[in-house]
């Protein structure tokens, strides 16, 4: 009886098992608009009011904190966003006791997912984004996302260096990223708060990660956008890879100043000496059994000592500037030997040299210019003699 029963149960678990395979089957049977080419599966349509003419089941709501200082802005552009919610059916409340901010929704609430985008609307508003600009949110279109980057350093300079260079100069890099992924950018405080479709948040949150964890610039971003954003123009790489005319950034490890290492003292089991104190340095020096009067006295003493070389160091100090300059000595005492050898040797070349132009001198004088000069002969008559005779 025992066999019987095991047989039919282990029966009853196969129907069951096929009838669950052919429960799952059911629903992947093909569908007749799975090929139609006509539908964009991609498109988000409108909502209709019409489709939920009851409203909602329940109350949902949410509520934010927000900053003192966004508390004056909020109460001034109030009615501006209580009007924009309102065209939804949903309520909003400012509560400036408690600094918060909630939103419901009604009965008159339609769209089940508005309350999600209300959310967000005042999440934005708590970050320091203008009204105008929040309010967009609330069209199917807009998304939104909130990027904590306090967290990512834990290094405050450094986080402010590298959230400074998010923004550029002039706010010129984070222009250039809005006009890229087609989105609105705003970095306040920790966080950076940003509007936009999907696929532009997407590269936003990649970039300001990078940026404030230091794995690349968001300048290297840009130029990659910008070579995407030229590629797309050509359909005939729509199904190539773009790999070879994106540009690759290799990261340059700069050499940091290794910490000088201190020189580590050797060993030793016993600790070190304990400095002596106040008391027993009075013991020392007899100053513990001194009465009252006398330690005022030695105190005086060595107080007008103190004050005694500090008047004598001014003094110098003041008289220092009333003395004469020293003036340059010469180096000559430092080879007085060699330089006596040399003098010798000068003074002995120039009596020599007087010695010769002296004797040159005399010579000179003693020279008779007659003797050099030739006589006339006595044969040869002179052309006066000459004239004479004729």
């Amino acid at each position: 009886m025992s066999s019987m029963a095991e047989v039919e149960e282990v029966a009853h678990e196969e129907q069951h098992l096929e009838k669950r395979v052919k429960k799952k089957g059911k629903h992947d049977k093909p569908k007749p608009w799975d090929d139609d080419p006509n539908i964009d599966r991609w498109t988000v349509e409108r909502f209709d009011p019409a489709s939920n003419p009851t409203g909602m089941l329940d109350r949902s709501e949410f509520s934010t904190l927000f900053p003192q200082y966004r508390e004056k802005y909020l109460q001034e552009s109030w009615p501006r966003i209580e009007s924009a919610l309102k065209e939804y059916g949903v309520a909003c409340e400012l509560n400036l006791v408690k600094g918060s901010m909630t939103v419901s929704t009604t009965r008159k609430t339609r769209d089940p997912y508005i309350i999600v985008k209300a959310r967000d609307l005042i999440k934005l508003l708590s970050r320091s984004v203008p009204a105008p600009q929040a309010i967009k949110i609330l069209d199917d279109e807009v998304q939104c996302d909130i990027i904590k980057i306090a967290n990512l350093v834990r290094n405050r300079e450094r986080f402010v260096k590298r959230r400074q260079r998010l923004v550029g100069p002039n706010s010129s890099t984070l222009k250039a990223l809005e006009i890229l992924t087609n989105c609105y950018i705003l970095v306040q405080g920790s966080t950076v708060a940003a509007m936009g479709p999907f696929k532009g948040l997407k590269q936003i949150r990649k970039i300001v990660e990078d940026c404030v964890q230091n794995k690349m610039h968001p300048v290297y971003h840009i130029k990659e956008l910008m070579i995407k954003k030229e590629l797309q123009k050509d359909p005939a790489l729509a199904t190539e890879s773009w790999d070879r005319f994106l540009p690759t950034f290799k990261k340059k490890n700069v050499k940091q100043k290794k910490p000088k290492s201190k020189e580590k003292k050797p060993y030793t089991p016993f600790p070190p000496p304990q400095p002596p104190s106040k008391i027993d340095l009075q013991l020392e020096s007899g100053e513990y059994f001194m009465s009252d009067k006398k330690k005022s006295e030695k105190k005086w003493q060595e107080k007008q000592e103190k004050q005694t070389e500090k008047s004598t160091e001014n003094k110098r100090k003041r008289d220092a500037s009333f003395l004469p300059p020293e003036e340059p000595v010469n180096n000559k005492s430092n080879n007085s030997e060699d330089g006596k050898s040399d003098i010798t040797e000068l003074t002995y070349s120039l009596k020599s040299k007087t010695k010769e132009l002296k004797k040159q001198k005399k010579t000179h004088e003693r020279v008779n210019a007659e003797d050099y000069i030739a006589a006339p002969s006595a044969d040869k008559p002179s052309k006066k003699s000459k004239k004479i005779r004729d």
